[in-house]
């Protein structure tokens, strides 16, 4: 299935763009989309990377469907 990643902050800075098509197999988790995702990213890491699906913070062995919104958001910092 094609999923659309959303990327904010500096993964999108990373990644070059603020968003990523990958390509997983039914029945895929979030830890197979953020693999997908840095396979387009060589060289690249994805460092305690929280992801949103549809919204809603996912853990790595939450499944995806077609047409879920993917996000990946870095650490963010206050102060």
């Amino acid at each position: 299935m094609e999923l659309d990643v959303l990327l904010f902050a500096s993964y999108a800075d990373a990644f070059g763009a603020r968003q990523a098509r990958v390509s997983v197999s039914a029945g895929a988790t979030v830890s197979d989309v953020l693999q997908a995702v840095l396979a387009q990213m060589p060289g690249k890491q994805l460092p305690r990377a929280a992801v949103a699906v549809n919204q809603a913070y996912a853990p790595a062995d939450a499944r995806v469907n077609p047409g879920d919104e993917i996000a990946v958001i870095p650490p963010v910092a206050g102060g």
